[in-house]
């Protein structure tokens, strides 16, 4: 992936002595802001990822056609046990489908997870996170860290730089499921919830300030403390009407069973929450294999079958059984054993790189073992897709460096149709995932020269 203009232009500029000046800032604002993964700081580079506007708006309008592919395999899986199957939900996950949100939309907001070249050809989705999608106020905060960097000052003076707020796209969301719900334009009070170990929750105060700034009555709170009772959800004294869903339904489950209080308390109408019950179906990874799969082919317009081909790597579920590949008939367990080099293993329902097994950084054994755990258990096979990288500076011994970084790009989604919002993670290891343990998370901007 070639380096754009505005990125050399920025290299250029930046000296050692800037960049010493740079760093000293940057560390400062992200321990002021509180800029962190668990204990790990969430940006290690001294530069944004600049994108063109006309590249901003190519991604906004190739999403917003997947998007709509999406939602044609949900609708239809909705009124279509069989083809429902095919996502491979848990019987607790089946039963709580069954559960009306309230609202129309299955995933209000969620995130769309790409690999991309900056070509119309090399953009590849390669998941879909519809039930909880973090990053959208971490990459609001480090916006406005870089726009206030001394790097940032003298790039300023030769480009037009546009920042791409996310967390509006949160926001509107939210407030309109909770109109929908309850029928009123009432103030929600709102629960960000989710376990209080996790690294995320430096994500959740920047929340929790957002909405108050907003007038908008905000807790954050961990299931273990919400109640249900007199008709009215809990946590602690602070009485929730609107749960902005941080933790996963299946952790929320695991720990607490189908009873837990905050289920009960959804499920009676008593509290709305986003993202709903109904956004698991979208949420496995096996969604993408849906679309891709021939068989389901009739699902989608020719345009949404062009985009799909076009975006979507080649991905199936893992079973015994014949479909295609490239045109031809292949019998899928043993022709994924004999090319593993060109393939990846995903678990249909993890998160943070969870039990992802990329065929060609392991030998046949072990992935002859995966294979038969993603027989057992639901699991996807999808092929390998090109990871583009690019050079991005860091402060090494004083001196300024440039490193080669894969990066991946990752769109926030709103209503479950527009994009609003962009999230770059950066890694030297293929699996970019700053859960996983490594990397970093950049802010994305809009750059044009100034005439």
């Amino acid at each position: 992936m070639a380096v754009s203009r505005a990125a050399a232009e920025y290299h250029d500029a930046l000296s050692d002595a800037l960049g010493e000046e740079t760093q000293a800032a940057l560390d400062a604002q992200l321990r002021r802001r509180g800029l962190f993964f668990g204990d790990r700081p969430l940006c290690t580079v001294l530069r944004p990822r600049f994108l063109q506007p006309g590249e901003y708006r190519l991604l906004q309008q190739r999403c917003a056609l997947l998007l709509s592919a999406f939602r044609q395999a949900y609708d239809a899986a909705m009124r279509d046990a069989a083809l429902r199957a095919q996502f491979g939900l848990a019987a607790w996950e089946e039963e709580l489908l069954g559960v009306d949100p309230g609202f129309a939309d299955p995933s209000p907001t969620s995130r769309l997870d790409a690999f991309w070249d900056g070509s119309p050809g090399g953009l590849w989705f390669t998941e879909y996170n519809a039930e909880t999608p973090a990053g959208i106020a971490y990459g609001d905060a480090l916006s406005e860290v870089f726009l206030g960097l001394p790097a940032m000052g003298a790039f300023l003076r030769r480009w037009d730089v546009r920042t791409l707020p996310a967390r509006p796209g949160l926001l509107h969301p939210l407030l309109d499921a909770f109109r929908q719900w309850r029928g009123t334009r009432e103030t929600p009070r709102v629960a960000i919830l989710d376990w209080r170990e996790v690294p995320t929750y430096s994500e959740f105060v920047l929340v929790e300030r957002y909405l108050a700034e907003l007038g908008i009555p905000c807790t954050i709170a961990d299931p273990r403390e919400a109640e249900y009772r007199g008709g009215r959800l809990f946590c602690g004294d602070f009485h929730a009407t609107l749960i902005y869903k941080r933790v996963l339904l299946s952790e929320l489950v695991e720990r607490g069973g189908i009873d837990h209080p905050v289920v009960r308390a959804v499920r009676e109408r008593a509290v709305c929450m986003v993202n709903p019950f109904r956004c698991k179906l979208l949420h496995k990874k096996a969604s993408l294999a849906v679309l891709s799969d021939e068989c389901h082919g009739e699902l989608f317009t020719g345009e949404q079958r062009a985009a799909i081909a076009a975006h979507i790597p080649w991905t199936r579920n893992v079973a015994e059984r014949r479909t295609t590949h490239g045109g031809e008939t292949i019998d899928l367990v043993p022709w994924a054993a004999r090319n593993r080099e060109r393939l990846v293993l995903k678990p249909n329902d993890e998160y943070g790189g969870k039990g992802i097994v990329l065929g060609w950084e392991v030998d046949e054994a072990a992935w002859g073992s995966a294979l038969r755990t993603a027989l057992a258990e639901p699991h996807i096979v999808q092929e390998r897709i090109p990871i583009p990288a690019e050079p991005y500076p860091s402060l090494v011994n004083g001196r300024v460096e440039l490193f080669d970084r894969m990066l991946d790009t990752a769109p926030f989604v709103s209503y479950g149709t527009l994009v609003d919002g962009c999230m770059t993670r950066l890694s030297t290891a293929s699996l970019l995932n700053v859960t996983a343990g490594g990397g970093s998370t950049v802010p994305v901007f809009l750059a044009e020269p100034r005439s």
